[in-house]
């Protein structure tokens, strides 16, 4: 059944989701300003926010009353942070490379498409007429602003590469975030989101130690503090928000409430990357916030709790 919304859960997620929406910033700077490549900027993210996990984590395990996870919920646990922060992080780091990242996050962004379709078509939910409206006007507005981005210099023979490792990002993604919001009512939303991280960075670190010598690391200054701001900013505080938000209105309406990620990597991207933002892009942000908006509004009509 679809979830009603309160506004904690509200402004949780939108928070969340401006936070997150940093990470395409963090990781172009990196890519312009060091000579990093994408396995080993995830890798040094995963390893600089591996201590709060690990924390919570130990927290929790040694915490009494805390509920044993059956072997079933471990691998839900683990299969999600695989596809949520190993495999989409890893997709989207590579595409990064090669498109700019108001189009990285409007390619991702198809994400709450896949979330609803497999929870609507695999699991039955239902879909309320607000959030219907809701994600009418986000896509038609990404639609257009998508639009306005193919006009740009496409002349990079790798920008279709980096286009479809982000659209498969947006997939795998999609997967997690289901996942999620029927996990994390059972585990608990900060335990669960602790789990799935470390599953995640052992795969990640698995990664790099079987395709980069370790020796031939160099840390720069700049590149560990583009390390450190994607570990705290866009990866530890906001994946945190994010699982709450979840627990207290549903995957689907966090799944709608994230669309202000594309408008805020679009702003971000003009004012610190430079990037040109177009009339299309104008056109389809503000779409975009009607169909945010519209969520917000519906939770004054409910208990504050």
């Amino acid at each position: 059944m679809s979830r009603k919304i309160n506004s904690a859960g509200f402004i949780i997620g939108l928070l969340g989701s401006i936070m997150f929406s940093t990470k395409a910033i963090f990781v172009k700077l990196a890519f312009q300003n060091t000579h990093t490549d994408a396995v080993t900027l995830l890798s040094l993210r995963m390893l600089f926010s591996l201590p709060f996990y690990l924390v919570i984590a130990l927290f929790f395990s040694n915490k009494q009353g805390t509920n044993r996870l059956s072997l079933k919920e471990w691998t839900g646990v683990a299969l999600m942070g695989l596809f949520g922060y190993y495999i989409s992080s890893l997709l989207d780091f590579i595409g990064l490379q090669f498109v700019s990242a108001g189009l990285e996050r409007l390619i991702l962004f198809l994400y709450p498409t896949f979330s609803v379709l497999i929870n609507t078509f695999l699991f039955k939910t239902k879909l309320n007429k607000v959030q219907i409206t809701a994600l009418i006007l986000t896509y038609i507005g990404i639609g257009i602003a998508y639009f306005g981005e193919l006009k740009l210099d496409t002349n990079n023979p790798k920008f279709f590469y980096g286009s479809f490792m982000i659209f498969l990002c947006s997939i795998t993604y999609s997967i997690y975030l289901v996942g999620t919001g029927r996990l994390v009512n059972k585990i608990g939303a900060t335990r669960y989101t602790a789990y799935a991280m470390l599953f995640a960075t052992l795969g990640i670190f698995f990664h790099f130690i079987s395709t980069k010598p370790i020796s031939g690391l160099t840390l720069s200054t700049t590149l560990m503090g583009y390390s450190i701001a994607l570990a705290l900013i866009a990866t530890v505080i906001p994946s945190f928000m994010i699982s709450n938000a979840m627990k207290k209105i549903g995957s689907n309406n966090v799944s709608i409430i994230t669309s202000i990620g594309p408008v805020s990597t679009i702003l971000q991207a003009h004012f610190v990357l430079g990037e040109k933002i177009l009339l299309e892009q104008i056109i389809g942000t503000l779409l975009v916030l009607v169909g945010v908006l519209l969520i917000g509004w519906k939770s004054n009509s409910i208990i504050v709790k």
